[in-house]
């Protein structure tokens, strides 16, 4: 890929960056409900995390 390519794909890539930034901001989310948001999936992320470390240990077992 020469470097005409390649700033044409980085530039496409900040602009869709851009695009989707400013999109969720005008979502319509009060802060409350991205708070909550952010709460529930990192709840998930620490039970999968768990779920995990269980299932290494039982296979060491």
């Amino acid at each position: 890929m020469n470097s005409k390519n390649m700033t044409s794909v980085i530039t496409g890539v900040a602009a869709t960056m851009a695009v989707g930034t400013a999109a969720y901001l005008m979502s319509g989310n009060s802060p409350k409900a991205r708070k909550k948001q952010l709460k529930k999936k990192a709840g998930q992320a620490i039970q999968a995390v768990g779920d995990m470390v269980d299932g290494i240990s039982n296979m060491m077992k």
